[in-house]
C-alpha cells in the first residue's frame, strides 16, 4: 500500500522567471502544477513555497535591475506578488484546484500562539485540499526580521506543518562536490545519512547561480540542516522537470522507513547510483531525517528558528551538562556567569558556554560557544544581580521574588548533539 506524504516544494525566483529577459517560466510553472496535481490525486498533501515577487515586479514595471533602497524593494515586491500569484491562481484553475495564499515575515511567528496559529492555517487549508503557496513578505520585511531567503523559509514551513518531504528546486540536478560548471572532475553526493557529521570534500562556496535569485547551494544546505533536524526528509534536485519529483516520490516509498548506513561517504554514492540507474531514477541528493529520538521538537525547533535573539546568557559548563541531560533541568542563577546586550523578560537569547574564574566572573580571555537559546525570566539588568546566585537569594538581591529559574525547562532549546 501506498504512503501518504505531506511535502513541501520550494522554488527559487531563477526557476520561475528567465535570468536574461526576466520574463516568466510559463513551461516550468505548468509542468509545476500538473506535478502537484499528480501528486494531490495520488493522495500527497503538498505546499508550495515559491519566490518571485520582486522579480516579477521589476519585469511589470519595465526595472532592468533590484533597487538599493528598502521602500522601492518593497513596492516592486507588492506589484509583482500579486502578478505572480494571479499567475499561479490561473494555472491551478485549469485543473479545478483551489490554491490559498499565505505571506509570511518573521514577526507573524515570534509569539508561540502566532506560530501555532500559522500551523493550524496551513494544517486546515490542506484539510480543505487547497494548496498553499507561501512566500516571505517582502512588501512588509526588513533586513533584522527577514528570513533570508526562501530555502530558509521552505525548511521552517516544512517544520512547522511536520512535513516527511522537502524538495528544493534549483538549477543543478543534485549536490556535488564542486561546482559542476567550472570542475569538470566534481562527482554528485546523491545520500546524505547525517548531515552533522558534515560534508568532507564538498565545496559549497560557489554562491548565488543567478541575479534573480538569493540563494546558492550553501542556503540549501542550511534549509537541509533545519529541516532534517525536524524529522523532514530534504530533496534537492533539478527544477527544469518537475515531473521528476514524481519518479523521487515513488522511489521514496519503496525506501521508506529503510535508514541508509553511514560508513564509507564515497562507496555510499556508488552504491546509490548504482540503485538509481536501476530503477531509471532521476539524479538528486536525498538529507536523511533524524529520527523522532533525535529530531526537534514542534517548540524547540520555533525558539531555535522562528525567533531573533536579543542578546546572550552565559552559562558554566556544569549548567550546560544539567540543562542537556535526559531529563534536563531548568536554568538557575547559580548556573549564568554572565549576559550579553540588553533584553527583557521573556526575550529569545542565546546560550553561551564561558569559563569561571576563582572569583566568579568571565574568563574573557577563554572563547564562548554558543549552544542553545532560551526565554529568559528575568531583564538584562535584573539577572547581573542574580547572576552566580543560588534561588533563595534572588528575594534579597532584587528586593523582591522572582522565579528561581532563570528560563523554564519548556524555555530552552538546544540542537541535536
Amino acid at each position: 500500500m501506498s504512503m501518504s506524504y505531506t511535502i513541501v516544494i520550494k522554488l527559487g525566483s531563477s526557476s520561475l522567471v528567465d535570468e536574461m529577459t526576466k520574463e516568466p517560466k510559463l513551461s516550468i510553472m505548468s509542468l509545476i502544477v500538473e506535478t502537484v496535481v499528480r501528486l494531490k490525486r495520488m493522495g500527497h498533501k503538498v505546499i508550495i513555497v515559491s519566490s518571485g515577487g520582486i522579480a516579477v515586479g521589476l519585469k511589470t514595471l519595465g526595472l532592468e535591475k533590484r533597487p538599493k533602497k528598502l521602500a522601492e524593494v518593497q513596492a516592486i515586491a507588492a506589484v509583482g506578488q500579486g502578478r505572480l500569484i494571479g499567475r499561479w491562481d490561473g494555472l491551478f484553475a485549469e485543473f479545478d484546484q483551489r490554491i490559498a495564499q499565505i505571506l509570511i515575515t518573521r514577526n507573524d511567528i515570534a509569539d508561540w500562539s502566532q506560530y501555532k496559529n500559522a500551523q493550524n492555517t496551513i494544517n486546515e487549508l490542506l484539510k480543505m485540499g487547497v494548496v498553499p503557496i507561501v512566500n516571505e513578505n517582502d512588501t512588509l520585511s526588513v533586513s533584522e526580521i527577514k528570513f533570508g531567503d526562501n530555502d530558509t523559509l521552505s525548511a521552517i514551513t516544512a517544520a512547522l506543518i511536520g512535513a516527511d518531504y522537502l524538495f528544493l528546486l534549483t538549477d543543478v540536478d543534485c549536490l556535488y562536490t564542486d561546482n559542476p560548471r567550472t570542475n569538470p572532475s566534481a562527482t554528485s553526493i546523491l545520500i546524505v545519512p547525517d548531515l552533522s557529521k558534515g560534508l568532507p570534500g564538498v565545496n559549497t562556496s560557489s554562491g548565488s547561480g543567478s541575479d534573480v535569485g538569493t540563494g546558492g547551494m550553501q542556503t540549501k544546505l542550511v534549509a537541509a540542516d533545519l529541516a532534517t533536524n525536524a524529522g523532514v526528509h530534504t530533496v534537492i534536485m533539478k527544477s527544469n522537470a518537475p515531473a521528476n519529483i514524481l519518479k523521487v516520490v515513488n522511489y521514496m516509498q519503496t525506501l521508506d522507513g529503510e535508514k541508509p548506513v553511514y560508513d564509507d561517504l564515497e562507496d555510499l554514492q556508488k552504491r546509490e547510483l548504482l540503485k538509481l540507474k536501476q530503477l531509471n531514477v532521476p539524479l538528486h541528493t536525498k538529507f536523511i531525517a533524524n529520527d523522532n529520538q533525535h529530531h526537534l521538537n514542534n517548540r524547540e525547533f520555533w525558539m531555535l528558528h522562528g525567533l531573533v535573539t536579543s542578546g546572550a546568557i552565559i552559562i558554566d559548563e556544569g549548567a550546560y551538562a544539567a540543562l542537556t541531560r535526559k531529563d534536563k533541568a531548568g536554568l538557575l542563577p547559580a548556573g549564568v556567569i554572565d549576559t550579553e546586550g540588553s533584553f527583557h523578560e521573556l526575550e529569545c537569547v542565546d546560550l553561551k558556554i564561558g569559563q569561571r574564574l576563582p572569583d566568579g566572573s568571565l574568563d574573557t580571555s577563554k572563547p564562548l560557544k554558543t549552544v542553545g537559546r532560551a526565554r529568559s525570566n528575568y531583564h538584562s539588568s535584573e539577572l547581573n544581580r542574580i547572576k552566580g546566585l543560588q534561588s533563595d537569594q534572588i528575594e534579597d538581591a532584587l528586593g523582591y521574588a522572582g522565579s528561581e529559574y532563570v528560563a523554564h525547562r519548556q524555555n530552552l532549546a538546544f540542537p541535536p548533539h
